[in-house]
């Protein structure tokens, strides 16, 4: 399965949504950073500038010397203690023009992947920039469009929910996903008013999410709720939390989403078609 996350203005919380995603993903899953505003926010957010690891711009070396599906796996960075990996998106804004010939033989490297062992979740970043994924967003099972339910917020998705509302079809779903629903509107007055539906909420909690977008330990329990409790009270308070009961919560439903498309080969097909549809409307 691959499914993409995307946003149409500000910072939603794609990056951290997409990883939080990943990390209770209920299977293996590669997360690719595919955001071409040129500044990962995993190494600079989740491990704290604190790791060098090679990412898209190596990849963009290996294509021109036709060695891609070789480089991929090599690139991929398992984290630990789960069975999600990485491949780290750019360093820099310059990048994004020589990034936007990668991605459609990167689709195809992705989509090679053992689709019965392996999903594939994808951060797209910010549509509309230069470099943006758009190849890989039009192929894919399902797109999630990031939004905050204030007005401001589902003001600048209007009008990018509009296109890829018409990109819905069999084998590519497109759905709102939101992040702090009832912040004021709550999730049917979001879908009837741009017009796709929501999928699914995660919780707004600052708190928690930092652990993803900054790379910060778990809160900290009240001292009163640790005594006479195991050493991974804290753990199983952060796992319980309702931060991360709607990530699971979202996984599943995206999962679910993604199985009832329709077989494979003619996904792939709709996926070619869709793309070039996708990518004119985008310009």
């Amino acid at each position: 399965m691959l499914v993409t996350l995307c946003s149409a203005a500000g910072s939603p919380g794609v990056t951290t949504t997409a990883l939080a995603l990943a990390l209770h993903w209920p299977r293996p899953v590669v997360l690719v950073e595919a955001d071409p505003s040129g500044s990962s926010g995993l190494l600079g957010g989740f491990f704290r500038g604190q790791l060098d690891h090679p990412g898209l711009v190596d990849l963009v070396i290996a294509q021109r010397s036709d060695l891609l599906a070789d480089a991929v796996p090599k690139l991929l960075y398992p984290l630990e203690g789960s069975e999600t990996s990485v491949l780290f998106g750019l360093r820099s804004h310059e990048q994004a023009a020589g990034v936007a010939q990668l991605w459609p033989p990167l689709l195809e490297v992705l989509r090679s992947l053992d689709p019965a062992a392996t999903d594939v979740i994808v951060d797209a970043g910010r549509l509309g920039l230069l470099g943006s994924p758009l190849p890989i967003l039009a192929a894919a099972d399902v797109t999630l469009l990031v939004a905050r339910s204030d007005l401001p917020g589902l003001a600048a998705t209007r009008s990018w929910a509009a296109t890829l509302g018409r990109a819905d079809a069999p084998g590519h779903a497109v759905r709102l996903l939101l992040v702090g629903e009832d912040a004021p509107y709550s999730a049917p007055e979001v879908g009837k008013t741009l017009g796709v539906p929501v999928l699914a909420s995660i919780q707004w909690a600052p708190e928690p999410a930092r652990v993803y977008s900054h790379g910060r330990a778990l809160p900290e329990l009240p001292w009163w709720r640790r005594v006479g409790r195991s050493p991974q009270a804290q753990v199983e308070a952060f796992e319980g939390s309702g931060y991360i009961r709607s990530v699971v919560a979202t996984a599943g439903a995206v999962r679910s989403l993604g199985e009832a498309s329709v077989p494979a080969p003619f996904r792939s097909v709709l996926s070619r078609v869709g793309a070039g549809d996708v990518r004119r409307s985008m310009t």
